[in-house]
């Protein structure tokens, strides 16, 4: 193996080995429990790839009563996460959209206007 860079050795890292790159350990350990309840398999995804970019791994199945293969995308979907990373993950889902005003402030303005 050279000690130097040579342009066109290194390989393209795969789907699951960036994914695992951004998963931070400390998150890792434990018993997996719900976090999060989504709709249908896009939304779960998109909680998933969420917790991602958190460093939070994560992992959905279908609700109970709803494993049923001819659902496809349709049905309801649990989101586990390890239990030490549990709170994170209810912190991370939790947390208002960046840009946007929370409701609090949204409503200290909302009163008629005085004239």
């Amino acid at each position: 193996m050279p000690l130097v860079h040579m342009p066109g050795s290194e390989r393209d890292a795969s789907e699951r080995q960036r994914k695992a790159r951004k998963i931070k350990p400390q998150y890792s350990d434990g018993r997996l429990v719900k976090v999060a309840y989504a709709t249908n398999q896009p939304e779960a995804e998109l909680i998933e790839a969420l917790l991602l970019e958190e460093g939070i791994p994560s992992m959905s199945r279908r609700s109970g009563g709803f494993d049923v293969p001819d659902f496809l995308a349709a049905g309801p979907r649990d989101i586990l996460v390890p239990e030490s990373g549990a709170e994170a993950a209810r912190e991370a889902l939790a947390a208002p959209a960046s840009g946007r005003p929370s409701e609090e402030t949204e409503t200290e303005g909302a009163g008629p206007a005085r004239s």
